[in-house]
């Protein structure tokens, strides 16, 4: 009898963290898909070169955005795929998967002029995706960064 009952809890304990090990993946697959549905949790402020303190600029704001584009001639990036850029993006807007994000920051320098101080906005497909492309903008210097959330909230 007791051999059979540990062999249960031994079966038991396997499939949770079995099942934990594949929560966990799934939701890490997803997020760096972007396909999550949740809030992105962007923060106000993120630490920059030298682990200063940068002040980005506040989320998921439409108006803003636009203004900052119209008036400042802020550089408008859409993280998206290279498909789904291909099917619609906003007019001047220039395609930087957040996948490759990193590796094209030099991309981003030349955009900008190398002005860090020039305002950047992020766009996706629901704001998770750039809300990660914002991050890393924060953290290599660039303090004027919004994310502007999903290209729906910017039609």
């Amino acid at each position: 009898m007791t051999d059979s009952l540990n062999g249960i809890r031994g079966f038991v304990a396997r499939r949770v963290v079995a099942a934990s090990a594949l929560a966990l993946f799934a939701g890490v697959a997803a997020g760096a898909a972007g396909c999550s549905e949740a809030t992105p949790a962007a923060s106000a402020a993120s630490a920059g070169p030298g682990g200063a303190a940068a002040t980005a600029l506040p989320d998921y704001d439409p108006e803003l955005a636009w203004r900052l584009v119209k008036e400042e001639r802020a550089v408008l990036l859409d993280v998206r795929t290279p498909g789904e850029f291909g099917a619609g993006a906003l007019p001047g807007a220039v395609n930087i998967p957040v996948q490759q994000f990193k590796a094209r920051l030099a991309e981003v320098e030349r955009l900008t002029g190398g002005d860090k101080q020039r305002a950047v906005v992020v766009y996706c497909r629901s704001g998770r995706r750039s809300g990660i492309a914002k991050e890393m903008l924060l953290a290599a210097g660039y303090d004027r960064v919004t994310n502007a959330g999903g290209i729906g909230d910017l039609r």
